[in-house]
């Protein structure tokens, strides 16, 4: 039996609206994917970096007549909100909380809205008034899925292209200058991301999360998990295993967003 479409508030979400005369222009220069691209129907995914290239904030961004709407998680809100108007200066922008929601749907509930701009799987991603509550049923989808979220990216921890990035569509590499755009993409050109956020099956308890290779190496470090699946930040020399983490042994996913760089982890070893 096909599962039923599901439509779901993200109520671990919530929504900036970046408007005035200067919006785009203002977050063209900041965040890491090309506002020239973003429509009515083609949200895009992009980040907000340090001037080292490490992810501070991650979001999908919508557009607005009045400018952009952008989805963050709830806890980052204030904090990507002041960030924005330490760079606002003279600009033509306000910045302030929307009351519209993030709603996702799959399973077939996806007619009629964005697809999410990074993994087509996913499903769609749209702004609405609101729907049910539904974070963990979305959390288990995305995992299901293969998708890394906020809560594997964390603030000023990982580099922008570490937390894949530059394979869900987060980045343009021909837009020109942003915050932390150097390093980006240094890294791009000289096939420099040796570690990534990946897809994780778990078999048995992990642990304290730090994931080791046949040698009892450190590997990477178990993210967010839930029965039995989870995303680890880890040495892509290591991800065809075996690995473990705790009592429990750990197989990496092989999603089509992955795969090209799991084979160029292959082919440089």
């Amino acid at each position: 039996m096909n599962p039923s479409p599901t439509i779901v508030e993200l109520d671990d979400r919530a929504v900036l609206a970046v408007t005035g005369a200067d919006a785009r222009s203002f977050l063209q220069g900041l965040l890491t994917n090309d506002l020239d691209q973003l429509a009515v129907d083609c949200p895009l995914y992009a980040g907000l970096l340090s001037p080292q290239g490490k992810a501070l904030f991650d979001m999908i961004l919508f557009a607005d007549p009045d400018g952009v709407l952008v989805d963050v998680a709830a806890a980052r809100g204030p904090a990507l909100a002041r960030r924005l108007s330490m760079y606002r200066l003279r600009k033509a922008v306000t910045i302030a909380p929307s009351p519209l929601r993030v709603l996702a749907g799959w399973n077939g509930a996806e007619a009629g809205h964005p697809a999410d701009p990074r993994f087509a799987a996913l499903g769609a991603r749209w702004l609405a008034d609101g729907a049910t509550p539904g974070s963990a049923a979305y959390d288990a989808h995305r995992l299901q899925v293969g998708v890394p979220d906020s809560a594997d990216i964390g603030e000023d921890e990982l580099l922008w292209l570490e937390t894949g990035a530059d394979l869900l569509g987060g980045v343009s590499f021909t837009k020109g200058c942003y915050v932390g755009q150097e390093n980006t993409a240094r890294m791009h050109h000289r096939d420099k991301v040796r570690r990534r956020l990946v897809p994780v099956s778990i078999a048995g308890d992990p642990g304290d999360g730090v994931v080791r290779d046949a040698a009892g190496r450190t590997a990477g470090t178990l993210r967010s998990h839930a029965g039995g699946l989870g995303i680890a930040h880890l040495r892509l020399e290591a991800a065809a295993g075996p690995l473990t983490a705790g009592g429990a042994a750990l197989t990496v996913g092989r999603p089509a967003w992955l795969e090209p760089a799991l084979a160029a982890a292959v082919a440089g070893a």
